[in-house]
């Protein structure tokens, strides 16, 4: 391998991961919801976070101390991604089914770039532009599937309005963490402190909303939780981090395409999903629109 294709062959890596994670959280998050308010299981699923993203930072040796600009920075992340983001996720699943709100969040990189244009400057490719059209036509035939195959069970408008809530929350924090000043920051101290401040705040806002603690001692929601915080938050999101450094906020957001493809997949194998034409077509403009996007990027 060339030194000059060396950052491409770990970026794709990179994506590669994050997205096969993000596919299977999806799964795991429908069964938090059950017998636990959403409230509590963001608030757990972000304090075992914070434990696990505080001790690799001991484990690597990084300092946890930041400066005050920065701190406030991670603590705007934080409320944004891993508060305000998931309290609207969670919820919007007693609403929706766990794989519409998938691929409602499949559309980030659309914010993603237009809120990078506004705040960053970011440039627009017109192959980025395009790929995203191409994909977004794929999302529609999923949303289209998804909606035939399991239909909403309340209140639609509700959920929708949750869901995109979140998805604003979520690109908001992705362009933060893609301005100049972070950009130049340890991944790692960031997201503890992004972690620590978010789980505060879930915690405060799942008293006033759902009353003391409350969780579920059978062992597969335990293990949701450790899944949850560790796999799906530690480990993926200082990755995220560092693809938004390298794609910027939009191209990186693209991960939100295919994660619901992978996430029908582990369904296929787990929970019998069956393919219908719309979810074989929607999935293939998707890749496809990817494959375009990220072929123009700079």
């Amino acid at each position: 391998m060339s030194e000059a294709s060396a950052p491409r062959v770990r970026t794709a890596l990179t994506f590669c991961v994050i997205t096969l994670i993000w596919g299977s959280t999806w799964i795991v998050i429908k069964d938090q919801i059950a017998e636990v308010p959403a409230a509590w299981s963001v608030t757990w699923r972000f304090v075992v976070a914070s434990f696990g993203m505080v001790a690799l930072a001991l484990i690597l040796r990084k300092s946890l101390r930041l400066p005050r600009e920065i701190a406030i920075m991670a603590g705007m992340t934080g409320l944004l991604q891993f508060s305000f983001n998931f309290q609207f996720v969670y919820y919007s699943e007693h609403h929706l089914t766990s794989g519409l709100v998938a691929v409602i969040y499949a559309l980030l990189m659309v914010p993603n770039a237009l809120f990078s244009r506004l705040f960053l400057g970011t440039r627009i490719s017109e192959r980025f532009i395009a790929g995203s059209l191409v994909a977004i036509a794929g999302i529609v035939l999923l949303l289209i599937n998804e909606i035939r195959s399991a239909p909403p069970v309340g209140s639609v408008p509700l959920g929708l309005a949750l869901a995109f809530g979140g998805l604003m929350c979520a690109s908001l924090s992705n362009v933060i963490q893609a301005s100049g000043r972070i950009r130049s920051v340890d991944i790692v101290p960031f997201m503890a402190w992004a972690m620590i401040i978010a789980s505060l705040a879930n915690v405060a806002f799942a008293l006033v909303t759902s009353g003391p603690p409350a969780i579920d001692p059978q062992p597969q929601y335990l293990a949701g939780i450790v899944y949850l915080g560790l796999i799906g938050s530690v480990v993926t999101f200082p990755l995220y981090a560092g693809l938004i450094r390298d794609m910027g906020a939009g191209p990186a957001a693209y991960n939100g395409v295919v994660v619901p493809v992978v996430a029908m997949g582990l369904s296929t194998v787990f929970e019998g999903f069956v393919w219908s034409g719309l979810a074989v077509a929607g999935s293939l403009l998707g890749l496809g629109g990817l494959l375009v996007a990220l072929g123009g990027r700079k």
